[in-house]
């Protein structure tokens, strides 16, 4: 049985790719985070209104969401890595990246919109044809991050980040001759454009959280200096304060800024040193290979966990249950969801995105969620 997991779930690795072991865990924690934030949303009519419980749904809820930050985090380190060590032609690294998220994408997609036309009391799409037609090829075209209506597919507006960072830092490293310059430049130059982006959403709002791609490329520049290793506890320690600044009454640039030092350094701890027992707990098993479908994982896991509480509103209508159900409902929920991710991941994801891939690329095109994710 192991053997046969270990084949559907364990992916190529390329020869010089050292951290993409623990940074399989860190994906697969990712999206355990981004199960919460659905997990928590969803058992909302089975909780009931203790004071306690409600507390710690709600704190659950808020964590979750720095799944998707972490993403962001290791996307920026990733494809930034890929394109500041050799130039590439612009047109086949974005065939890369559209081959990488579109078959899983165009798939859930699909099943959305037949799901839509089947029950068309849970359809987002709007009623006429013009505005449906737009609403849609909008979605599909990943611009839905950047719009005011809701996402036809919930987690999909991480994509827009996702796709636009693809889109910026190629253009970024020709136009600054960034392979050129020294580390020092490059660094002075990310933080320049971190500050003047803070300030930019502090002021006038927008995306803040494409920030944490930055995260990602000061990761990759800080592991090209000599050896020098975080302590795994520092990086620990970091990692909760960062969790715990998203329960406080900060502004958003703040719990950004915190999430990002604590991602760089559980990062950059786990990549710089495997030996050490932080790194070693985000390459257990069945965290790695969670990480290895977390962009299918990422994309269904909602659908599969709103027909599952569909399911149990006719078997067990909601009402107040308390701790105990939320918290044993927990496991089967997630065990469930898994199961419709291995499908989508064997089936599409891996057979069209992930085969036959070069091994000087193959370690980008296991960046995943993108996806969130979410």
């Amino acid at each position: 049985m192991s053997s046969r997991l270990s084949t559907c779930f364990e992916l190529d690795r390329a020869g010089a790719a050292a951290q993409l072991r623990p940074m399989e865990g860190l994906r697969g924690f990712a999206v355990l985070l981004v199960f919460l934030v659905h997990y928590v949303s969803l058992s909302a009519p089975w909780r009931g209104n203790a004071p306690m419980l409600a507390t710690l749904a709600a704190a659950l809820h808020t964590v979750g969401n720095a799944g998707v930050d972490l993403f962001f985090v290791l996307s920026g380190y990733l494809i930034y890595g890929s394109l500041i060590r050799r130039p590439q032609a612009l047109a086949s690294y974005l065939q890369r990246r559209v081959r990488r998220i579109y078959p899983v994408y165009a798939c859930v997609f699909a099943l959305y919109l037949l799901l839509s036309w089947l029950l068309p009391s849970e359809s987002r799409i709007p009623a006429t044809w013009p505005d449906a037609l737009t609403y849609l090829a909008s979605n599909f075209l990943l611009l839905a991050g950047f719009s005011a209506a809701p996402p036809f597919i919930s987690v999909a507006w991480s994509l827009s980040y996702e796709m636009l960072y693809y889109l910026l830092i190629p253009l970024m490293i020709a136009g600054f001759s960034l392979r050129r310059r020294s580390l020092i430049w490059r660094c002075l130059f990310f933080g320049i454009l971190a500050v003047m982006a803070s300030c930019g959403f502090a002021v006038f709002g927008g995306p803040a959280r494409l920030l944490l791609f930055i995260a990602g490329i000061f990761l990759h520049e800080a592991l090209t200096l000599p050896d020098w290793c975080i302590p795994p506890a520092l990086a620990a320690g970091a990692l909760l304060a960062a969790m715990a600044s998203l329960l406080l009454p900060l502004p958003l640039l703040l719990k950004l800024a915190a999430l990002a030092a604590g991602f760089f350094l559980l990062c950059l701890c786990c990549f710089q040193a495997r030996g050490n027992w932080l790194s070693r707990a985000f390459c257990w098993t069945p965290l790695r290979w969670l990480g290895n479908i977390s962009y299918s994982y990422y994309l269904i896991h909602g659908l599969a966990l709103k027909g599952a509480f569909l399911f149990l509103a006719l078997i067990h209508p909601p009402q107040a249950q308390g701790w105990p159900f939320f918290l044993l409902l927990m496991p089967p929920m997630l065990a469930w969801t898994l199961m419709p991710a291995a499908m989508l991941f064997l089936l599409v994801e891996r057979p069209f995105s992930l085969a036959s891939r070069p091994a000087a690329t193959r370690t980008t095109a296991l960046s995943g969620a993108d996806q969130p994710l979410p």
